[in-house]
């Protein structure tokens, strides 16, 4: 429904044990419950907004669509930390949305030979080097977001491909084999749109959000001074998300847009996979031969997160940030971080328990 925000569907589930309860009722008892009146709570649209849904289960159903509410354990805890967070996402695929480490890679739709080289480069360095798994985020678009797809379907690293309309359909048509290996081999495609809503302009502009907030950094590979990339990247700028440029030539009109992102300060330069790793601040594979060093001491928030699961044998995210006063992305790195130092075991729906 139109102007429902996560923290306004938190305020309703919090307010009725039974969420039918906010369609059921009327106008009048709803706004009697909290006090006011709002237009939200108007007939019309909350009786257009489920048929529409009830019309929507039967294509979810027929097409064993993933349906992934923002309450459910399973939804993606760096994104709903995002004030435009939506409240609902569609998916097909199985990745896990929470326990990897998420780079989301955009750029130009007419990427060049420079930026394809460095995609194809970069990708498969940062899944040999680096300590934990990661999941490539990117649109399916032509360019630069499709040769990631490709580049991490190349070197066996899940993708994620964010899409700007519902999944009864895939576009570019083009992409649609892509879109097929990515599923297959343990990626998946996401949406926040219904197979009913029409596609528009605007819509990819929209998707940006979640490809930006999905990400633990973003990397913008090619781009003019204006684009969806520029756009993902001063997103992830907002949402406090880490932002990489690859530069180029002054000359270069797909250089304009990450030189001028460097320059600005809204993004750092990347011109390899140590530069991300460094800044990131994580773990290396071990080198042959070598052994991982053991933590001689503990910081004091992975101190508070060893003495909370010690006490009640696990916790889960949510009880973690209770006690832990960091933004859900950086409490995800830190026990990412902590699984891979063996101080902790990640468990399905978001859950830890100590080694």
């Amino acid at each position: 429904m139109r102007g429902i925000t996560v923290k306004v569907a938190q305020a309703i589930i919090d307010r009725f044990d039974d969420l039918s309860l906010f369609f059921s009722l009327s106008r009048q008892q709803l706004a009697e419950a909290f006090g006011s009146d709002s237009r939200l709570f108007a007939d019309e649209p909350r009786a257009k907004a489920l048929a529409e849904a009830s019309r929507e289960m039967e294509f979810v159903t027929k097409n064993a669509i993933r349906l992934i509410f923002f309450t459910d354990a399973s939804y993606p805890q760096r994104l709903i930390e995002c004030e435009d967070a939506p409240l609902l996402l569609y998916g097909i695929g199985t990745t896990d949305l929470n326990n990897a480490r998420f780079i989301s890679i955009v750029g130009t739709r007419h990427a060049t030979a420079y930026g394809t080289r460095f995609v194809d480069d970069l990708i498969p360095a940062l899944a040999s080097t680096m300590a934990d798994p990661i999941v490539v985020v990117s649109g399916l678009a032509y360019g630069i977001d499709v040769a990631a797809h490709r580049s991490a379907l190349s070197a066996s690293v899940p993708t994620i491909g964010v899409l700007a309309h519902g999944l009864n359909t895939i576009y570019p048509a083009a992409h649609r084999d892509t879109a097929s290996r990515m599923i297959r081999a343990g990626g998946a495609l996401l949406t926040d749109y219904r197979s009913i809503d029409a596609i528009h302009k605007g819509n990819f502009l929209a998707r940006n959000r979640i490809v930006a907030g999905l990400s633990d950094c973003v990397i913008v590979v090619e781009s003019d001074s204006r684009g969806g990339a520029m756009s993902t990247a001063r997103l992830a700028a907002a949402y406090s998300r880490d932002v990489f440029s690859l530069p180029g030539r002054y000359t270069d009109r797909f250089s304009r847009g990450c030189n001028s992102l460097i320059a600005s300060h809204i993004a750092q330069i990347v011109t390899e996979p140590d530069d991300i790793i460094q800044a990131m601040n994580w773990k290396k594979r071990p080198e042959n031969g070598s052994q991982p060093s053991l933590p001689l001491d503990l910081n004091p928030d992975e101190e508070a997160i060893i003495s909370l699961l010690t006490t009640n044998g696990q916790a889960s995210l949510s009880e973690i940030l209770e006690v832990i006063d960091l933004p859900v992305h950086r409490l995800m790195s830190l026990l990412i971080d902590m699984e891979s130092r063996s101080l902790l075991i990640a468990l399905p729906g978001a859950n830890y328990r100590p080694l």
